[in-house]
């Protein structure tokens, strides 16, 4: 993503997990951000551009900012588990980012995910209290959850709720925009709708970044 980006290798339930990780440049974080990215088999990495757009964001929140490759990319090993074992692959990312900097940062914890991606974030959303206490992670809260392109009518998400901020675009032809309202209305939340953008926000990248920054205005 930048010049500072580090890049390493930890324990994954499937054997080495990839992630890129990112921190604040002017002093300490306020939390934790894990970022994930869309699917796999359809060329989905942590080095997408919206994945990197949604870090980007979030590391000016001064969030120290976590992507992991899900198992079968890059240098993470396993292969695609039909969204079972990705989930474990974020939990795993989880474990190694508060038992490297939990102690050292804030109390923020946020995800964001695009596509598949997202639709993993609710699951382990959905998961947060009982699985952190199993992990023997702290039971710091989960205060927002990012979804961009949310893969809703591919994938079934969990529920969600008022810690969920939904972007899409106005033309997605991957994953329609009506499919995306029904979810949301289903349980009560809004959805930020960029106009003429695809799924891919191809060549409005730069209009995502705002949405994405007055999504976390409030935070």
């Amino acid at each position: 993503m930048n010049a500072q980006t580090q890049r390493m290798t930890v324990d994954g339930p499937a054997g080495p997990l990839e992630l890129a990780v990112d921190h604040p440049t002017d002093g300490r974080a306020e939390g934790l951000a894990l970022i994930a990215h869309p699917h796999p088999l359809f060329g989905g990495t942590l080095d997408n551009k919206v994945v990197q757009t949604l870090a980007r964001g979030m590391l000016a929140r001064r969030m120290i900012c976590i992507r992991p490759n899900f198992r079968g990319v890059g240098f993470s090993q396993g292969q695609h588990d039909d969204g079972r074992g990705e989930q474990d692959d974020l939990w795993a990312a989880w474990r190694w980012a508060e038992q490297t900097y939990g102690s050292a940062v804030g109390e923020a914890r946020w995800m964001a995910g695009f596509s598949f991606g997202a639709v993993m974030v609710t699951h382990v959303y959905r998961d947060w209290p009982a699985k952190r206490q199993a992990a023997g992670l702290c039971a710091k809260p989960c205060q927002v959850n990012l979804l961009v392109g949310l893969a809703a009518e591919r994938f079934a998400p969990s529920p969600i709720d008022e810690t969920a901020r939904l972007i899409h675009g106005e033309l997605d032809d991957v994953v329609s925009l009506s499919s995306v309202l029904r979810f949301a209305q289903e349980h009560n939340q809004p959805v930020a709708v960029m106009p003429g953008a695809g799924h891919f926000f191809h060549g409005s990248l730069p209009a995502l970044r705002r949405m994405i920054d007055h999504a976390l205005a409030d935070l």
